[in-house]
This record gives structure tokens, C-alpha cells and sequence, in this order.
């Protein structure tokens, strides 16, 4: 199946901290298909803590979307992220954005990500790599999902992900709509 997967960190070495959970992915035979630039992020809901790096990945992996979960909070385990309080400070944050067309709604597990959409740090990396994909409840796409965000907080590009080609174009920045601060 095709999911597509948010990283976050904000603690110790942000840059190892992505490419180590996505070495951990491919070691559990989740292959990254494509991968977004790294981008750095204005902390959302508890302001008072270093910024975030982010990054979405589009993977393959034969996992059903409960076993996914359950692979990803053992690499956030083996990564050493401790949660101190809730959205507060961590070495990594992995969340199911997309399964597919799979919608699921349990008390473990809510795909589409239910926050997803009023999240620029989410939004943009995915603009970059999944312009058309689109949101199997809203029926739109993520990039009009950009266009219509209220969310204000900062989202800069670092660098390219680790799938991107050379000769490929670079991503158009354009601000998606007024009170967006992404540069």
C-alpha cells in the first residue's frame, strides 16, 4: 500500500534525526518512493520550544495501516523520543497522513490525520512531492488544501529530499493565501 508519512524533530541533530527514521523504514522493508525537501518549521500550539524540522515521505510498504503504526512507534522508541507533554519537544514525530484511498477511524488510529489539513509544517512538504493527491473525505487536493489553510506559522525549505532528481524542476513558491508565511 502507499501511505504518506510526516517526520518531525526538533531536539539534538534534526537532519540525522530524518534520515535516521527513514533508514529505519527501509530496514523494515518500507521503501521511500519519494521524499520532500527538509523544511524549517514554527512550532504549532506550544510556541515556547525549538523550531521543528519536517519532512513528508511517500512510502510503499506491505504493511496493513495498524502494523505501519505500530513500525513507526518503534522507530519514534528506538529514537529515543520521550514525550514530555503533549506537542511538546521530541528527537522524532512519525504520523500516517495517507493510506491510500483507506479511510480509518479508531481510537489507535485516524487516517486521513485529522490535523492535517490546518498544518502548513504537513501541507507543504506534501504540496511538494503530492500537488494532485487528494484527501479521501474532503475530496480536494493538497494543493488547494494549501491554498485554503489558515494556519500562519512559518514553513521554510533547507534543502531537497533524498529522492530528488537533479535535473528536476524546483518547487514554485508561491504564497497560498493571505496571512501565509512561507518562504
Amino acid at each position: 500500500m502507499r501511505y504518506f508519512l510526516s517526520l518531525g524533530t526538533n531536539l539534538g541533530n534534526r537532519k540525522k534525526n530524518l534520515a535516521l527514521a527513514c533508514s529505519l523504514l527501509e530496514e523494515n522493508g518500507v521503501g521511500i518512493l519519494r521524499a520532500s525537501s527538509v523544511y524549517r518549521t514554527e512550532p504549532v500550539d506550544v510556541p515556547d520550544q525549538p523550531w521543528f524540522y519536517n519532512q513528508v515521505v511517500e512510502v510503499d510498504a506491505e504493511y496493513d495501516p495498524l502494523a505501519l503504526l505500530n513500525l513507526v512507534k518503534a522507530i519514534e522508541k528506538k529514537l529515543k523520543r520521550v514525550p514530555a507533554f503533549d506537542k511538546g519537544p521530541r528527537t522524532i514525530d512519525i504520523d500516517i497522513l495517507l493510506a491510500g484511498n483507506t479511510v480509518i477511524q479508531t481510537r489507535r488510529l485516524i487516517v486521513p490525520h485529522p490535523r492535517m489539513t490546518e498544518r502548513n509544517f504537513v501541507l507543504v512538504p506534501l504540496r511538494e512531492i503530492a500537488p494532485h493527491a487528494v484527501h479521501p473525505l474532503l475530496h480536494e487536493r493538497v494543493v488547494d488544501l494549501v491554498q485554503a489553510s489558515a494556519d500562519p506559522a512559518v514553513v521554510r525549505k533547507l534543502g531537497p529530499g533524498r529522492s530528488r532528481k537533479k535535473d528536476q524542476e524546483p518547487v514554485q513558491r508561491k504564497t497560498p493565501g493571505v496571512g501565509h508565511r512561507i518562504g
